[in-house]
């Protein structure tokens, strides 16, 4: 055990963070080729004011997401899951519940080092079958979405909610309590959002909710865990 413990540690994640550094820069370099294209071949060039318009707009819609998307994906994807899923993409509909489904498979424990390379081979497969079916889907999908009825297609609409709802269940009956207090606390933010009470906050519907839940149920996990050493002592 000690043996790989050392190796995980020592070789594998050392390797690993390089690895993901690598691609994750050359993915960065990747998604700019087509403006560089556009602008070497075909003198395409956006003006400054209005890149600078541009990304205020995105870091005023999605900037939050920068922060809130790490933090609550980390305890389960682990550090090379995260370096996969952000060049990846489909996070929360594919790289997530893979991820999960293959450490309930596999019976380890969340935010260990069995669950982290679980959660890897997890998703090396959900990326391979995710890029086989997209490429199937782009080249067919619409001619196969317009011949299925009405019913079927608004039915996935519901398909994430139903996703992030097993995940819910997966992980609340490993620690029901936690999992009921969170709950009730998910339950109230969202009337307090739809309520308007926190409308001086821009934006506070699309990460409001996550953040508040991920810290929320830190600081009361920690609570219980405190709780639990006490009486253990006493």
């Amino acid at each position: 055990m000690e043996q790989k413990k050392d190796y995980f540690e020592g070789e594998y994640m050392p390797q690993m963070n390089r690895i993901g550094k690598i691609t994750g820069f050359l993915g960065v370099i990747l998604c700019f080729c087509p403006a560089v294209a556009l602008a070497l071949v075909y003198g395409l060039l956006p003006q400054p004011a209005a890149l600078l318009t541009a990304f205020i707009a995105g870091a005023a819609s999605f900037g939050a997401l920068w922060f809130v998307e790490p933090i609550s994906y980390y305890p389960v994807l682990g550090t090379v899951g995260t370096y996969m899923a952000f060049l990846s993409g489909n996070i929360s509909n594919m790289r997530v519940p893979c991820a999960s489904m293959a450490q309930a498979a596999a019976e380890v424990e969340p935010g260990s080092e069995k669950a982290s390379v679980i959660a890897t081979l997890g998703m090396a497969v959900s990326i391979v079958i995710n890029i086989s079916v997209l490429t199937i889907g782009v080249i067919l999908g619409s001619s196969v979405l317009s011949m299925l009825p009405a019913t079927v297609t608004n039915a996935l609409n519901y398909l994430l909610p139903s996703l992030f709802g097993v995940l819910l269940v997966q992980f609340a009956m490993k620690k029901v309590k936690l999992g009921v207090v969170v709950l009730a606390f998910g339950i109230l933010i969202y009337l307090a959002i739809n309520g308007g009470l926190f409308n001086w906050l821009p934006g506070a519907s699309n990460y409001l909710p996550t953040l508040g839940c991920i810290f929320f149920s830190i600081a009361v996990a920690m609570l219980m865990v405190d709780k639990k050493k006490e009486g253990e002592k006493a």
